[in-house]
């Protein structure tokens, strides 16, 4: 429990901005909730569930969230119930599962009429990959980060956009998060940073950006 990553306990304020201002007090669904931190942006909320793979993580969420469903969203999905949830959060969750139009069309079934999806997914546009793409000639995968060996899709800003439309979701919201900075810590550090900026001229201003944040409603049900 000690060595928990902090990637589980991140409060993620930069994606909770997404969050609908007329949201009230919501039954609400985190697929990937980590220890359970973001529901502390929520003013006040119904219910709230989560579901998660790391059992440790799970364990700490049981502690402030009603229910906690261990496993990928594909393995519990059954035992969620349907035409329930009035916000969904999927924070960088997306990118890992392996059939996100799957997914996309099946969430669906457990929200109910007006709700509300929010999450981020990190841009493979971003600068520094797009640096060690075209001028390193590299392609490595890594622990964390925009190649995270455990991601299994990828997104730019206008593929996310594409897929979201495709499957018969309203884009309310869809914005770049986390943007790169210049870093202050030491000369050298400061030069590559401005370099990276200057590159982002170039390449567009969606590059500058690491994480893309969105809202997203699904179109009325026939």
């Amino acid at each position: 429990m000690n060595t928990l990553s902090p990637y589980y306990t991140n409060r993620r304020p930069e994606v909770a901005r997404f969050l609908p201002a007329d949201l009230g007090s919501p039954r609400v669904l985190e697929i990937g909730c980590g220890a359970g931190i973001f529901r502390s942006n929520f003013i006040s909320t119904k219910e709230y569930w989560g579901v998660e793979m790391s059992s440790d993580a799970a364990a700490l969420a049981s502690n402030s969230l009603e229910k906690v469903l261990v496993g990928t969203y594909r393995q519990v999905c059954a035992d969620l119930p349907d035409n329930y949830f009035d916000c969904v959060v999927c924070a960088d969750v997306i990118e890992h599962m392996d059939d996100e139009v799957w997914f996309l069309e099946h969430i669906k079934t457990k929200m109910s009429s007006n709700s509300v999806l929010i999450g981020s997914i990190p841009n493979v546009r971003y600068v520094s990959n797009l640096a060690r793409l075209l001028i390193q000639r590299d392609w490595r995968y890594v622990d964390v980060g925009i190649l995270d060996r455990t991601h299994q899709r990828f997104f730019t800003q206008k593929s996310l956009r594409r897929v979201l439309q495709e499957m018969g979701w309203t884009i309310e919201a869809l914005q770049g998060i986390n943007p790169l900075e210049i870093r202050r810590t030491s000369v050298d550090k400061m030069l590559l940073s401005a370099g990276l900026l200057a590159l982002t001229a170039a390449l567009g201003s969606d590059s500058r950006f690491f994480q893309f944040g969105f809202r997203i409603r699904a179109n009325a049900r026939k």
